[in-house]
């Protein structure tokens, strides 16, 4: 479930400063329990509320003398292609992947645990083992219609992607919203618990967030989909009008 994305609304195949950088992944590991596995919309949530609370973590922040543990990895990490990718595990797998530096995130139901990056070939063995198929989930019943006035991931309705993958999506958009957010409006974001829906567009509504300039993930194209292909808008009411 490699997924990466190119932050311009262009995707080009021609290479750049980020692709001569070391290249890092950030890991994602989603609870799967046979018998009791998440509904897919509430993982793809999860996952992406999982990114925005690594990001934010003191952990991750800082330079310098006040640099927290994690942030040369993941300034590294955005300074290269932003690749994420999603892994599962249940019973024993995931309490020994708990056991790693990380941070679990719940959704009603979803489990997701994210790692700082890693480099692309330095897995820890805990998690280099784990699945990346067969994270197929599904929505018992429709979703709700997303809170109003709150942030809200959509997904392209034109794209067949895997939980896995639409997981990594979700994170990509979440992201990419991040970034474009002043230090006060992530500040409330976050005392919000990053509250925010994934929700697959209508095709006529699709059309029109792609018109309107908010942030949009376009994928790499390692796995599933097209290069280039546009899979996720990121609207969130601060960033309207901008």
């Amino acid at each position: 479930m490699s997924s990466d994305f190119d932050s311009t609304e262009t995707h080009s195949d021609q290479r750049d400063e980020r692709d001569e950088a070391p290249q890092f992944v950030l890991p994602l590991v989603v609870r799967i329990e046979k018998t009791d596995p998440p509904a897919r919309t509430d993982a793809l949530e999860t996952a992406a509320r999982a990114v925005l609370t690594l990001l934010a973590d003191e952990r991750s922040l800082g330079e310098g003398e006040d640099e927290g543990e994690w942030a040369r990895a993941v300034r590294d990490w955005q300074d290269a292609r932003i690749r994420k990718v999603v892994r599962r595990a249940r019973g024993a797998e995931w309490r020994k992947a708990s056991e790693l530096p990380g941070i679990t995130v719940t959704g009603e139901h979803a489990e997701v645990r994210v790692f700082p990056p890693v480099p692309l070939d330095g897995w820890p063995k805990e998690l280099a083992k784990l699945q990346v198929s067969g994270t197929d989930l599904d929505d018992p019943e429709a979703p709700a219609e997303p809170a109003p006035g709150g942030p809200v991931l959509w997904m392209s309705p034109g794209l067949d992607m895997s939980a896995g993958k639409a997981m990594a999506q979700a994170g990509h958009g979440a992201q990419l919203a991040w970034w474009e957010l002043s230090e006060a409006e992530r500040a409330a974001w976050a005392a919000s618990g990053f509250a925010l829906s994934v929700r697959t567009a209508e095709p006529g509504r699709w059309a029109g967030l792609a018109a309107s300039g908010l942030p949009l993930v376009r994928d790499a194209g390692f796995t599933e989909i097209a290069p280039g292909s546009a899979t996720v808008i990121a609207e969130h009411p601060a960033l309207t009008g901008k």
